[in-house]
């Protein structure tokens, strides 16, 4: 579980963000670092168990900074109003497909993973192993616990509007060889980052998506 001070710290940067109420709060942002850090800890150690890619891992190297890059954004606060965690080989900068989980008060957290907006030659790559391998990729989104956990990949946001050069529009793969991104997401209240359980719910999350992490990575490796 998160401290409900987390979630409060995160509450009020949103309403002050600027450096010099940072600062001033600059103890409340170590103590949130640290329960974040202690809870992906946790999820690295439990989640190690049936995927030795994380088990490997260091919890500082999978937390991203607070502080925004702004150089080319017309939103020049200086911090985000979220925490995160990115979980995969390599760390929070691997491109690789991956677990994540997002930590935003206001019931705006979730969890889930996968491979977001992939370049265009790892995009290729996964594109063509779902065509040519569409049955496995279809029986990995037809697992009971992912189902449960997600529904199906998340088709709403970066989807082309027509086939992708060299698909045609009869494939029966063509709805997820349009995507642009590969990723599967549940949604998680204030309540369940506060509550005893959170950890499982993050790990049971994290185990659905086990095999599809794995043939994302697959894809792109070969």
């Amino acid at each position: 579980m998160l401290q409900p001070d987390t979630l409060q710290f995160l509450a009020e940067l949103k309403e002050n963000n600027n450096k010099a109420w940072f600062d001033t709060n600059r103890p409340r942002f170590e103590n949130a670092k640290q329960d974040l850090l202690a809870l992906v800890e946790s999820l690295i150690k439990k989640l190690g168990k049936t995927d030795a890619d994380i088990a490997v891992l260091a919890a500082k190297d999978c937390v991203f900074r607070q502080n925004r890059d702004v150089r080319f954004s017309k939103n020049k606060s200086p911090y985000k109003i979220n925490m995160g965690t990115y979980l995969n080989r390599g760390g929070k900068k691997s491109p690789l497909a991956g677990y994540y989980f997002h930590c935003e008060p206001g019931d705006k957290s979730f969890v889930g993973g996968g491979i977001w907006m992939p370049e265009a030659p790892a995009l290729k790559k996964v594109r063509q192993e779902i065509d040519y391998s569409f049955d496995e990729f279809k029986k990995i989104l037809a697992k009971k616990t992912f189902v449960n956990q997600y529904g199906d990949l998340n088709i709403k946001e970066h989807t082309l509007s027509r086939e992708p050069k060299g698909y045609e529009k009869e494939n029966p793969a063509i709805k997820y060889l349009k995507l642009k991104s590969f990723v599967a997401l549940r949604p998680l209240t204030d309540n369940d980052l506060t509550g005893n359980d959170l950890e499982k719910k993050i790990v049971t999350a994290f185990d659905a998506l086990q095999p599809l992490i794995h043939f994302l990575n697959r894809s792109m490796a070969e």
